[in-house]
């Protein structure tokens, strides 16, 4: 079925206006059509992943025009591996948000459920298209979409996304200056007729602009350091299941289309040879994860301590892109796999708190374990594979992120990653030890119920669940995805 990379993207957004209009009649009507609309992505994304694996890539031409005139869809093994990860978490937090939305924004929830589909139908449109242009478009459906979700929470919620909405148009005018240079240099916007053009202008200062400034706004958007300073505040203030929508997944589709330059678009030789950007990259994620880890055991909010715990996670998908090699590579793209799971559980898992006993602060965690044991349990495995304890997911791309570095013989980002995982381990074991080990606290003691109810608790023990099975089938998830994705290093 040659429609299937047009068809992800759009039965989000045909369902998001469902969405709306059920909405208007009949609120729960909302709701559920935002749901059907999410659980149809699923088996599209998952029945192109294995269509792209049997069968080879897809390609649909928008409008009967071939490119490089026209806008091209393209569903590879990349492509088809980020949009199984975007159906997948979608859906789950979308049976999640409910009755945390009902708890925690109640007269905002029947428009947060379509603009919820309207994300994730500009992130399944930026990794299926194959116009750097029509990525840009898509990149500002899925940023006005995060926007308005994350200014949806009270307090300072507003603030933080209008912060947010500064910052991110500011990289979105960055990268489309440097679309702007590439149409001037090489007169197309299809991502592979420009990577064939591209060679013999390797010397062009356009180019180099061109590379700088889209490197400069995706950065942005990834929350790369120094760039970060947007996402600790939208993040805390944000609705507990908006967060765990856009923390697992907006950046790092940023990260994929940072990928998907380097490897289909400028070419490896150029940003990692001609011109050392991968290379600086590399050294600012590195950065990244020191100080998002020192950071995050400073935090007393346990909202404001997994926030800055992301930027020092997404900074491994810039290290495994900085070290360079296919083994690094690997790593980063298991990574954003393995992290999307493991955060959108500690997200929910913070939404089930505060459902349930309505406290952020760590010390008034103690005693949780026994208070909300399914919930803390999910909490142990998805802090684990934080962590990097096997056979949780988060060791294995640990892994191939350390292996890459031996492999480029960078020592100094193979001791960043191992102490990153101690610092990391002194954040998480801090709250479990207060979860299992001390007294109740007098807010758990007198708070109502147990674990969250069974529509919030079943995503979250399915992302804890997930992250185990991820660790387990990992060489599955190598051998059949992600090294043909990286294949196009070895040689290079």
């Amino acid at each position: 079925m040659n429609q299937l990379p047009l068809l992800l993207p759009v039965s989000f957004l045909l369902f998001s206006v469902i969405s709306v209009l059920a909405g208007i009649w009949r609120r729960d009507l909302g709701y559920l059509a935002a749901l059907v609309g999410a659980a149809a992505g699923v088996p599209l994304a998952i029945w192109g992943l294995f269509r792209v694996l049997s069968q080879g890539t897809v390609r649909y031409h928008l409008g009967g025009w071939p490119p490089p005139f026209g806008i091209e869809y393209v569903l590879d093994p990349l492509a088809a591996f980020m949009a199984s990860i975007i159906a997948a978490i979608g859906l789950l937090v979308l049976v999640y948000a409910r009755r945390s939305i009902d708890h925690e924004v109640p007269e905002k929830a029947p428009l947060l459920y379509p603009v919820a589909l309207l994300l994730l139908a500009g992130l399944t449109g930026i990794v299926v298209t194959g116009d750097l242009f029509n990525l840009f478009v898509f990149l500002e459906i899925a940023s006005l979409s995060a926007y308005a979700l994350l200014a949806s929470g009270r307090g300072l919620a507003p603030l933080a996304a209008f912060r947010y909405l500064i910052l991110g148009t500011m990289a979105g005018s960055f990268y489309l200056l440097g679309v702007g240079f590439i149409y001037f240099s090489t007169g197309s916007l299809n991502m592979a007729d420009v990577a064939e053009r591209m060679p013999p202008l390797y010397e062009s200062r356009v180019l180099l602009a061109a590379a700088v400034l889209m490197v400069l706004g995706l950065g942005l958007k990834m929350a790369l350091f120094p760039l970060h300073p947007w996402l600790p505040d939208a993040y805390t203030y944000a609705p507990s299941a908006v967060t765990g929508l856009i923390a697992p997944l907006m950046t790092k589709v940023a990260g994929y289309v940072l990928i998907r330059l380097f490897l289909d678009v400028f070419g490896p030789s150029y940003l990692r040879d001609t011109v050392p950007v991968i290379a600086a990259i590399g050294w600012l994620a590195a950065g990244g994860i020191v100080v998002g880890s020192v950071m995050a055991i400073a935090q007393r909010d346990f909202r404001r301590m997994l926030a800055y715990s992301s930027v020092s996670q997404v900074a491994y998908v810039a290290l495994g892109l900085g070290l360079g090699n296919p083994v690094g590579l690997i790593g980063a793209l298991l990574h954003i796999l393995n992290h999307a799971f493991m955060k959108g559980c500690l997200f929910l898992v913070a939404g089930g708190v505060r459902y349930r006993v309505g406290v952020w602060d760590l010390p008034h965690f103690a005693g949780l374990g026994r208070h909300m044991p399914w919930t803390m349990a999910a909490f142990t495995v998805a802090a684990l594979g934080m962590i990097g304890i096997p056979p949780t997911a988060g060791f294995f791309s640990k892994w191939y992120l350390v292996q890459g570095g031996i492999a480029a013989g960078n020592w100094a980002f193979v001791a960043i990653i191992l102490a990153s995982s101690l610092l990391t381990a002194v954040y998480f074991f801090r709250v479990l030890e207060r979860v299992y080990t001390s007294p109740l606290s007098p807010e758990v003691a007198t708070s109502r119920g147990s674990d969250p109810p069974p529509g919030m608790l079943g995503p979250i023990l399915i992302l804890a669940g997930g992250v185990l099975v991820l660790g387990i089938i990992n060489s599955i998830i190598v051998t059949q995805v992600l090294e043909k994705v990286a294949s196009s290093l070895s040689g290079s």
